[in-house]
């Protein structure tokens, strides 16, 4: 596979540099003599040498116009729509591709920029169909907002105009090829962001088309991102046609929970209903990107919910009832088992505060069986610590490794977000892969090791030749996937990837403070149950089956009918009726993570939250509130949401602080500092509080 040329790297960092705000760098004198002073529109303004004119008009506040530009991408200058002028140069400069030369005095409002922009309108516009009134991208379309601002009030063409017949690349992208303006926007993405070829022209001038060439699907787990970056609108969202439009929805900040990254979206919503989910900026964890998954799953929200409390009756019939009439029949439930009676397992989009609350609610019963569906090996002395848990690199740290070893992942189908941040690492970093375990396709080459544990142990015990490799690496990064974790041997892998880690950490070549062991979770709550002291897997419930089972959006099928006794109660409280739900005895319907305010922490230990976007359907609450009634039914004694934010912030140690809770009577206001609430939480909890 073709990789970007050096020069491509340099420029790139030189842009990067130059767009870095000068209040969090400080310039050497070196650096600052090295700076190049140039003028835009008469005002002076440095950058680095290598930066673009488009770059440095934007360091200025300057939006040029662009259709095939993107930050993101490499650089292609085939729209012509950022041509400015050069003072004292023979002609106009695409302001995308052309880098800065000391002195030059750049003109982006002159008379020949001006028709110049007008004229590359007027020629895009030649053979663009007029679909405005019923394209799905109206109202956010780049083409529509620069003819306003930049093009002309009527036409010269008079000729027939150009059609091209729509491709079919798959369920999700919807191709009104006819609307395309050849930017290459999806190619380039397509080829150095989720590393397929399957997009590319044919053709040239008048005859150029955007295709497969032969008919094919977009297969990539992230092939719905270029219905974000398509200035127009010849690629959109097949799920979302002609549903809404953008200023119809309501916009709401939130986090993904499909997988253990936490990648940052927004949910479109209208009348209660999510339309669809976007991706929103964060350079430290997804960047502008998100996957097919957490974009498109939203369609499942509207099906198969769980709307109303139901309970088995005679005939083992699962019918509907009232709220008071099954918190009165779980709270009788608990009030005869104490202690080992009563066990509960969290399934993998639990967010924290309900954990803190099932935690708190056992605790009640003398219980601490709380388990998760996933499972983490217990390796020894210090296992509990968070770092041999978490992403200790972080996911952005990736970029700044030189040596990457994959253990028992795959990371393309189970961490989108991580594997195109390794791609990127790979493409302009010279990232070297590594992997043991199953041969897959991760969109970048790698050098495969071996599929054995064997191989671990070799490499564990200094006799494999990665380590070698291994020892002359500064910054190594080892991942091992806690798909592998689940295995029997799960704790021998688990013990040899320390044992790999502790001997790289322990080379001179290493780099002071580097994180070399590094955990990938699957599932969105398992580091804070980690944190908040749950059992990993179900074990302790197999070898000591409880009369009461509480099931808390556990839908893995880790545990049977056949593994617990006949008389147990099982009590299953989700959104979804579905693995749980068919072998439950007590269903209490929970709310999705777009119908809540919930905290998540990712698989690097950084704490997030969900937003309401959308009210709960029929009869669902959100997970905490429905354990604070069975605490009120049971022990006539309830949660406060207070002491379960406080936990959470003591817990989640990245958390930036909660602005608003809402409680059930009013809306309380706290403050933003950790150390005020943890006062008021330890000088209010009484017996029951955790000890600092």
């Amino acid at each position: 596979m073709l990789r970007l040329p050096s020069v491509s790297r340099a420029l790139a960092g030189a842009a990067k540099g130059s767009l870095a705000p000068s209040n969090n760098v400080r310039t050497s004198a070196r650096a600052a003599s090295n700076m190049v002073e140039v003028f835009v529109d008469g005002k002076p303004v440095e950058v680095l040498p290598g930066t673009t004119v488009l770059q440095a008009c934007e360091k200025m506040g300057v939006q040029i116009p662009r259709f095939c530009y993107h930050e993101r991408l490499s650089v292609a200058g085939n729209c012509r729509m950022c041509l400015v002028e050069i003072e004292k140069a023979p002609k106009l400069a695409a302001a995308c591709a052309m880098p800065v030369m000391k002195g030059w005095n750049i003109l982006t409002n002159s008379e020949k920029t001006r028709k110049a922009r007008e004229g590359v309108m007027e020629f895009l516009l030649a053979n663009h169909p007029l679909d405005c009134p019923i394209c799905d991208q109206g109202g956010e379309c780049d083409l529509q907002d620069q003819s306003m601002q930049f093009g002309s009030d009527r036409s010269r063409f008079s000729e027939d105009k150009r059609a091209v017949e729509d491709k079919n690349i798959g369920p999700l992208i919807k191709t009104i090829m006819t609307r395309c303006i050849q930017c290459t926007r999806c190619i380039r993405f397509a080829s150095e962001i989720a590393g397929v070829e399957d997009l590319g022209t044919t053709g040239r001038g008048n005859n150029m088309q955007v295709g497969t060439y032969v008919e094919k699907m977009f297969m990539s787990e992230m092939s719905g991102n270029v219905i974000d970056i398509c200035p127009v609108g010849a690629l959109t969202s097949k799920p979302y046609a002609f549903t809404s439009r953008p200023w119809e929805t309501r916009k709401t900040e939130s986090i993904d929970v499909l997988d253990a990254v936490g990648s940052n979206i927004i949910v479109s919503t209208r009348g209660g209903e999510v339309m669809r989910v976007l991706p929103r900026l964060n350079e430290d964890i997804n960047e502008e990107w998100i996957s097919d998954k957490t974009r498109f799953a939203y369609d499942g929200l509207k099906r198969q919910r769980l709307t109303q409390p139901m309970v088995k009756d005679a005939s083992g019939q699962l019918v509907p009832t009232s709220w008071e009439d099954v918190l009165t029949r779980v709270a009788g439930a608990l009030q005869g088992a104490q202690g080992s009676d009563v066990a509960a397992i969290a399934g993998g989009m639990v967010d924290a505060e309900a954990l803190v609350s099932l935690k708190d609610l056992l605790n009640r019963l003398n219980s601490d069986n709380l388990c998760t569906e996933e499972v983490f090996p217990d390796a020894g002395a210090g296992s509990d610590l968070r770092s041999n848990y978490l992403l200790n690199s972080r996911i952005s740290g990736i970029e700044e490794a030189d040596l990457l070893l994959l253990i028992g992942t795959n990371p393309r189908y189970e961490a989108p977000l991580f594997n195109a941040r390794v791609r990127k690492s790979w493409l302009h970093n010279e990232l070297k892969v590594s992997v043991v375990g199953s041969s897959v396709d991760l969109s970048y080459t790698y050098d495969h090791l071996g599929e054995s544990t064997q191989v671990l142990q070799d490499i564990a015990n200094g006799t494999h030749p990665f380590c070698q490799v291994l020892a002359q690496a500064k910054r190594p990064v080892v991942v091992v996937g806690s798909a592998s974790l689940q295995r029997e041997d799960g704790g021998a892998i688990l013990s040899s990837v320390q044992t790999i880690a502790q001997n790289a950490r322990a080379s001179s070549g290493v780099e002071e403070g580097w994180k070399v062991l590094n955990v990938l979770h699957r599932v969105a709550s398992q580091v804070a149950a980690l944190d908040l002291g749950y059992k990993a897997g179900v074990e302790s419930i197999r070898k000591a089956p409880p009369k009461v089972l509480f099931l808390l959006g556990a839908d893995g099928e880790c545990i049977t009918r056949q593994d617990l006794p006949k008389d147990c109660m099982i009590i299953y409280q989700g959104h979804h009726g579905d693995v749980g739900a068919t072998m439950a005895d007590v269903i209490l319907p929970g709310a999705a993570y777009t119908e809540k305010n919930g905290t998540y922490v990712n698989t690097e230990g950084r704490s997030q939250q969900t937003r309401v976007a959308v009210t709960a359907p029929g009869m669902a609450r959100e997970d905490w509130k429905i354990i604070r009634a069975i605490s009120e039914v049971h022990t006539h004694t309830h949660i406060h949401l207070l002491k379960t934010v406080c936990v959470c912030v003591c817990v989640c140690v990245f958390c930036l602080g909660y602005d608003l809770i809402t409680r059930t009577e009013s809306v309380v206001t706290l403050l933003t500092s950790k150390d005020a609430m943890l006062e008021v939480y330890y000088s209010s909890a009484g017996p029951n509080r955790v000890e600092r």
